[in-house]
């Protein structure tokens, strides 16, 4: 399953008045485990027939303090993605495909653009032991929703021919729709070295469907940890906490028709940062527990129609490897007034 929604990226927190943040972020995964339902279909791997996309996103986000309180952010991701596949050729059985050839198609190009504005709930002069953002945003039709590549089929004598088509909607890099975009983060220091955070983003996608046509999906994500500062001194910082994302079977505004393949995925969430003055570095490695490919819109349908109960299958990820850095510069503040614990 392809979740866009793993591609968000949250500010570690809004850069006072006149400052500005840049970040940038290389995040990678493989899916080739199968799913329908929370039941895997370990076969798939075992006879050589599965899904394998591999996913490589660069984003390059740029924030600017309004003021200590409000900050806009705009984010640009760049995107590669590779697939391949035997049933999208000459198919998996060993008639139609005696020697399991596997070929791959892919895409490359700018995604979605998003802008956001973000604010401190309370004041970040005085809130050193807890406090929150609210964000609103736009996410911008910029990437292609119709990546098209060569696809082969076997001729009735045994030779290879070549088609161009659409590539599978978990490896195009736009979804072809205006979207708006919410987000919270919050934190409540607990000891000295000891931080709670929580982060959450739901991105609303009113249009159905594209042209490719590929529904227009809803995405969201949660995060849930505990923050340690194992070398205060040093800069350098250890989390642990869940994640969840995935994208929806219907969305919150507007029909949810097309093809579109919905699930979500719970992970357990480890991380390292290291932060030296206005640099921050940042590695997280998201492992999954649970999978969950749930029935789309189609699938209802057939089950409606045949009374036979339908799900299609998904491809899932065992890992997702996620780096980012970020960079304060711009003007210069005096060192905050540090309160007492509350």
């Amino acid at each position: 399953m392809s979740c866009a929604a793993s591609e968000y990226t949250s500010t570690s927190g809004i850069p006072r008045a006149g400052q500005w943040q840049f970040s940038s972020s290389y995040r990678y995964f493989k899916s080739f485990r199968h799913f329908r339902g929370e039941h895997e279909e370990k076969n798939r791997v075992a006879e050589g027939t599965q899904v394998e996309n591999f996913a490589h996103a660069a984003d390059f986000g740029l924030s600017y303090g309004v003021s200590n309180r409000l900050g806009l952010t705009a984010n640009v991701p760049i995107l590669r993605n590779l697939r391949t596949s035997l049933y999208e050729h000459y198919g998996n059985s060993r008639t139609a495909n005696p020697t399991q050839a596997r070929f791959r198609t892919s895409s490359m190009g700018l995604g979605d653009v998003r802008l956001t504005v973000n604010r401190w709930m309370f004041n970040p002069e005085t809130r050193f032991n807890g406090n929150l953002t609210i964000g609103v945003g736009v996410k911008m039709p910029t990437g292609n929703s119709n990546v098209q590549d060569q696809f082969h089929r076997r001729t009735a004598d045994g030779r290879d021919s070549v088609f161009t088509k659409a590539v599978d909607q978990s490896i195009q890099i736009g979804d072809g729709g205006w979207g708006l975009n919410l987000e919270m983060q919050g934190f409540r220091r607990l000891t000295e070295k000891g931080v709670v955070y929580f982060n959450a983003f739901y991105l609303f996608n009113p249009k159905n469907m594209n042209s490719t046509p590929h529904s227009i999906a809803d995405q969201y994500a949660a995060r849930l940890g505990l923050n340690y500062a194992l070398l205060p001194k040093a800069g350098l910082m250890a989390s642990l906490g869940g994640r969840v994302e995935g994208i929806p079977n219907d969305d919150l505004i507007g029909k949810s028709e097309g093809s579109r393949r919905p699930g979500y995925v719970i992970s357990l969430e480890p991380s390292l940062s290291y932060s030296k003055k206005t640099l921050n570095f940042n590695l997280n490695l998201p492992i999954a527990l649970y999978r969950n490919r749930t029935q789309s819109f189609s699938d209802k349908q057939r089950t409606q129609q045949t009374g036979v109960y339908t799900i299609g299958d998904a491809a899932f990820a065992d890992y997702l490897a996620n780096f980012v850095i970020s960079y304060q510069f711009g003007k210069k503040h005096g060192p905050m007034q540090m309160p007492a614990k509350e």
